[in-house]
């Protein structure tokens, strides 16, 4: 980027990135500081879910806020990161549903906190946390769903004193450097966003995971509201079955595809009912069937990369990059496999952060053939170690130096049918993919 090209947004950025050597730097003494400066706009937003987990966050939140749009309420979202555009992070709630915050007003935001701020230490998360807090107070809304962006109990969303629901989505082994080298130690940082009396919703867990956190809510004083516990989901019949003690649900599937959707749908549901928020039947249905989430198995069937691939072929997106991510990838190219049987061919980018053999390990007796593409990142696997990693996992590999190389590299092996390829392994290769396939974000 020119310094010509940079707009005032990636100006303000460009400053505050000098403040601070790391990127991240998890405590909450910086960010309650420029809060406190700016006049506390924490204590002014709408009623907040918070949604911390490794996993599915922003499917369930994407879950929350389709269900509350269908029952006409106006939604603020903050998430995190952003796939194309910074705007992405900061949906405001608007009768009808919600907008991308304008370059415009998401420019005074970022000026009022670095003006805030001053020349401290501050983290760019940070930075931007607050400035979503600012806009999401001048704007009325009647919910704002507000995700971690990593860990929880030291993450600066967790400034937030008194949320209606503080929901855990699956947790497993990522951001290790930062967050523990055990899975009990992730699942401790994730819980805690618990609060006393407010209800701990926790999506389906393994055995150690469920352990943790519900010690931690224990130990809170905040009510349990466990998978598979005080309420279940399931799929029957391709229908998705949910049970509480208010009732039971027969719903239609997620618009999601994945069978792992299914659980973020549910954990949806019983966070809106455990914050005591009551949707019409019909609202949790069209928000079933109208939620939409990019690159988490978005099927790309128009766009400028869509051209590069073979005639008559699938071409799928996901930004799944851990393990536990993989997996559920894998489970849902299996269950379209049973429906129609293509060839599946993988294009896939990772971060040096990222356990990149574990992913690929997820793929082995699924996949004819991969193609490791690089990430325009510091921290990019170079592409031979993918492929090698591949290889070692027993599925045939080549490096491409590019996503439209891979692509066409695929239309040469001559496969018949056509073959369902996915991209995947990164948000940030996700990101450059939607990019450079024009394809819009709103």
């Amino acid at each position: 980027m020119t310094l010509a090209s940079m707009t005032p947004v990636d100006s303000i950025l460009a400053r505050l990135l000098a403040l601070h050597p790391k990127r991240i730097d998890l405590t909450l003494a910086r960010i309650e500081r420029v809060l406190e400066r700016l006049g506390s706009p924490q204590r002014r937003v709408p009623p907040v879910i918070h949604v911390a987990g490794t996993n599915g966050k922003g499917s369930t939140i994407a879950f929350l806020r389709a269900m509350l749009e269908a029952a006409g309420k106006s939604v603020h979202v903050y998430t995190s990161p952003n796939l194309v555009r910074i705007n992405e992070r900061f949906r405001l709630g608007a009768p009808g549903g919600g907008v991308l915050v304008s370059d415009e007003e998401l420019a005074d935001a970022l000026a009022e906190c670095e003006r805030a701020n001053g020349d401290a230490p501050i983290t760019i998360f940070e930075i931007e946390t607050a400035a979503a807090f600012v806009l999401f107070a001048r704007h009325p809304a009647d919910m704002l769903l507000l995700e971690v962006g990593l860990g929880g109990r030291l993450d600066a969303t967790n400034v937030m004193e008194r949320p209606l629901a503080s929901v855990v989505t699956p947790v497993s082994m990522d951001h290790i450097e930062f967050l523990g080298d055990t899975i009990e130690k992730i699942a401790a940082e994730k819980a805690g966003i618990f609060r006393a009396a407010v209800p701990a919703v926790i999506a389906p867990q393994t055995e150690a995971v469920s352990r943790v956190l519900e010690r931690h809510a224990e130990k809170a004083r905040a009510p349990l509201h466990a998978a598979g516990q005080q309420w279940h989901a399931g799929v029957e019949h391709g229908r998705l079955v949910y049970q509480d003690d208010q009732g039971l649900l027969d719903l239609p599937p997620p618009k999601l595809f994945g069978r792992h959707q299914f659980d973020n749908a549910g954990t949806a549901i019983a966070a809106l009912r455990a914050a005591g928020i009551r949707l019409p039947a019909t609202a949790i249905e069209q928000g079933l069937m109208r939620a939409e989430w990019p690159a988490r198995l978005q099927r790309l069937t128009t766009g400028k990369l869509v051209s590069f691939a073979p005639a008559g072929a699938e071409l799928w997106l996901d930004g799944g990059h851990n393990a536990d991510g993989g997996r559920a990838i894998a489970a849902a190219l299996g269950d379209l496999e049973e429906r129609v049987s293509r060839p599946l061919v993988l294009v896939v980018g990772m971060l040096s952060t990222k356990d990149h053999a574990g992913f690929l390990r997820n793929f082995t007796g699924l996949v004819r053939r991969v193609f490791a593409v690089p990430i325009h990142q510091d921290k990019g696997v170079p592409v031979e170690e993918i492929a090698a990693a591949a290889r070692a996992a027993g599925m045939p590999a080549d490096a491409s130096p590019t996503i439209e190389e891979a692509l066409a590299a695929a239309s040469r092996l001559g496969f018949d049918p056509p073959p369902r390829i996915l991209i995947t392994g990164s948000l940030y290769l996700a990101g450059e993919v939607l990019a450079a396939n024009g394809t819009e974000l709103v």
